[in-house]
């Protein structure tokens, strides 16, 4: 089993994957957490620091493991989308799917003809899995996940026309953001009644059109929930809050 495909092979278990969540522009700390009991690996161009360069080095040491990793490229950059597949990522988060044209956009830098115009050059990703190129572009369309970030009003008012658009695999929730336009910019509070009525819409919304829903979780508690509610992947905290927090466990062991 090949770590690209990896991904959608476990996805088709039915069963929530939880996924390390890497901002830090270290390849090894991603290769680290894919040591860990992590289903994926997901790297953040958008927020955190990692440049393209360090997600070439980073995909291979999370491959080493066995592990597939996904990426949430920064807003807009489809093209940077392509070539993140072509080095071999399982799967893309993309931020600000606002609209279908965004979403129509997405897919086609990610899904190759007939279903989008990805072009060719999985360079990457054939010596990453061994493969030959038949076996990579027969199998990449149905197995590279393509999730549209739903995460303002605008998004979550038309999530069903952007969950009918051919060849997205779904949504990934991002529940910060969602709070902010919820609020009217009051505030951000991922946890609030408000976000959660919209998260139960969202995959309700995504259970009826048969595709696939991720969300990000800050804190372990509300990973659990969304596992508990079945959401497919879950992103949980990232690796600076893991630093922190065993800096304050080890440090709380030496106390006294």
């Amino acid at each position: 089993m090949s770590a690209t495909f990896r991904l959608a092979e476990r996805l088709a278990e039915n069963r929530p994957l939880v996924s390390a969540w890497c901002g830090m522009p270290t390849p090894e700390t991603a290769g680290l957490l894919a040591a860990e009991a992590f289903d994926a690996v997901t790297l953040d161009m958008q927020h955190g620091a990692i440049d393209f360069r360090e997600v070439l080095q980073a995909i291979p040491l999370v491959a080493a493991h066995g592990k597939p990793t996904v990426v949430r490229v920064p807003v807009g950059a489809f093209a940077t989308a392509s070539r993140v597949l072509d080095a071999g990522a399982a799967g893309i988060i993309a931020p600000m799917i606002n609209s279908v044209a965004d979403a129509r956009a997405l897919v086609a830098y990610t899904k190759f003809p007939p279903v989008g115009e990805r072009s060719w050059g999985p360079a990457g990703a054939l010596a990453l899995n061994g493969l030959q190129p038949p076996q990579y572009f027969q199998r990449a369309n149905d197995a590279v996940m393509v999730l549209a970030m739903v995460e303002t009003r605008a998004a979550l008012d038309i999530v069903d026309e952007i969950l009918a658009v051919d060849g997205l695999d779904g949504i990934f929730i991002g529940p910060a953001d969602l709070s902010i336009t919820l609020s009217g910019g009051a505030g951000v509070n991922p946890a609030a009644p408000e976000v959660d009525e919209a998260l139960d819409h969202a995959l309700a919304r995504t259970r009826a059109a048969g595709k696939r829903i991720g969300v990000y979780a800050h804190i372990p508690e509300r990973a659990a929930l969304f596992k508990s509610k079945g959401f497919d992947f879950v992103a949980a905290s990232s690796d600076a809050n893991f630093m922190r927090a065993g800096a304050r466990a080890l440090l709380g062991g030496l106390a006294g």
